[in-house]
């Protein structure tokens, strides 16, 4: 089984901008709302899979990621996702032996900035820079299927 060990961050600042060495634009859509797992559809550029991940709080998590057809992508995305999709760009982020994932959120989850970083364990240190603010990986409402239901802009700020 494969096991994704994650943290998830809000950004208070911007300043990871002049560090950032690659940035990609994604369209993902969820098939379901399924309390035990989510299925997504996941594309950047022409390059799409199917990812399912298990619905588990906290950092660790079950994942299985497979490549698909572009084309599929497009038509799954089109016709058989829940609505909308979700839009983000992903920058990443070099800080010592760890990549930051830093999400620019888009369309109705617009103003959302998270930061992932992902770890060998859940007792693993890292550094943590000036730019993160409050952890947030216990809390649903950021989670990628639970932004398709209830996006961003529809929270009280």
């Amino acid at each position: 089984m494969a096991t994704e060990i994650e943290k998830k961050f809000l950004v208070i600042s911007d300043t990871w901008k002049a560090s950032s060495f690659r940035q990609q634009h994604y369209t993902q859509g969820y098939f379901s709302t399924n309390p035990e797992c989510s299925i997504r559809i996941r594309m950047t550029g022409d390059q799409a899979n199917l990812n399912i991940k298990s619905a588990t709080l906290g950092i660790m998590r079950s994942e299985y990621d497979y490549p698909i057809p572009a084309h599929d992508a497009k038509e799954m995305l089109d016709h058989l996702c829940m609505k909308p999709l979700l839009e983000k760009t992903r920058y990443l982020v070099k800080v010592d032996q760890h990549t930051w994932e830093i999400d620019i959120f888009h369309g109705d989850n617009e103003g959302l900035i998270v930061a992932e970083i992902e770890l060998q364990s859940a007792e693993e240190s890292f550094t943590r820079p000036e730019w993160i603010g409050e952890e947030v990986s216990d809390d649903p409402r950021y989670y990628n299927v639970c932004l398709v239901q209830h996006p961003y802009k529809s929270w009280k700020h």
